[in-house]
């Protein structure tokens, strides 16, 4: 822990002075409400958006809802780019909710529109309920460009944790012909391989707010069914290839258990022929990008990668006029 930036720091004897229990002591429906509590406390503000609004999309599991943001500044008849954005939380305790601010201030920053999306959660819905989701909200936002007022040659995916999970899975698709085209992948410390089989997962087991045995009990509760572990929907980074996927940004954290399977992704990307930026941060913890309120380098880091995604986006803007 002697590389953990100082007020990560302070924010973790903050959690322990607050006597705040591990998720995977909790039941799902706990682990959320705790989870909730949190955002108020940790989380710099998102800052007013030009417009957001809540739509529901009809699906054969029910209604769907996406909430659209439209960045602060942003010309209102212009089409911008767009990322469909899928919030992590193990896919058990995220929600809209959670990841507002996250998306208010990526859509200001990166000067884009940006749809996030409520997919179903486990233990409810296990796998592959939330990939699904996410794969009908994409079908749904490039075959309403028009409407939603956003380039069809300019829409990306990212997500954090396990929204990078999904949005990794979504970019595969893509390449497959499975799923609209993207321009752009953003994997914020991604989780890439369900297995939970690297070296970080041996390595970070205490003192943190995301533990190898937190990541085993989100897991549990997503692919119940171990051998669901092995597929690539579950676990991109087992795919027999990633040749041929959109440019991407993996952003990794030394002080997670995903640190190292995000790494090989990124690597992976690499020398199989894709562009990619891989960022790592040895002195930050899971979820820096929803901390800043208190670790101030979490608003520095999320908002060079909200900048990196809007040049990406505007750039593949640029390309298709």
């Amino acid at each position: 822990m002697s590389t953990l930036d100082p007020a990560a720091q302070k924010l973790l004897a903050l959690m322990r002075q607050a006597g705040r229990p591990p998720f995977e002591t909790l039941n799902p429906v706990s682990a959320r409400r705790a989870y909730a509590a949190s955002w108020e406390v940790t989380q710099s503000p998102g800052g007013d958006v030009a417009s957001v609004r809540d739509m529901a999309i009809a699906t054969s599991a029910g209604d769907l809802t996406l909430r659209v943001y439209r960045g602060h500044g942003t010309d209102p008849h212009k089409h911008l780019p767009c990322m469909v954005f899928l919030h992590g939380g193990g896919w058990v305790i995220g929600n809209l909710d959670s990841h507002d601010r996250m998306c208010r201030r990526l859509a200001t920053v990166a000067g884009i529109c940006v749809v996030a999306v409520d997919y179903r959660l486990a233990p409810e819905c296990p796998f592959p309920a939330a990939l699904d989701d996410a794969a009908i909200a994409l079908q749904w936002v490039a075959d309403h460009a028009e409407l939603l007022q956003i380039q069809p040659a300019a829409i990306g995916v990212g997500g954090d944790s396990a929204g990078g999970n999904l949005a990794a899975v979504l970019a595969l698709m893509s390449r497959d012909g499975a799923a609209p085209q993207i321009a752009y992948q953003a994997l914020l410390y991604p989780a890439v391989d369900l297995t939970a089989s690297s070296e970080s997962y041996r390595r970070i087991t205490t003192d943190l707010p995301l533990t190898a045995a937190t990541m085993h009990y989100f897991i549990a509760h997503y692919t119940p069914d171990s051998k669901d572990r092995l597929d690539w929907r579950a676990s991109p980074l087992r795919a027999s290839s990633l040749a041929g996927t959109a440019p991407a940004l993996v952003l990794t954290v030394a002080h997670d258990p995903l640190c190292d399977e995000g790494r090989d992704y990124a690597h992976r990307l690499d020398q199989e022929g894709v562009r990619v930026t891989a960022v790592h941060h040895n002195d930050q913890m899971h979820g820096v990008l929803s901390q800043g309120r208190l670790v101030p380098a979490g608003q520095v880091i999320g908002d060079q990668v909200w900048t990196a995604i809007g040049h990406a986006l505007h750039a593949a803007a640029a390309e298709a006029l």
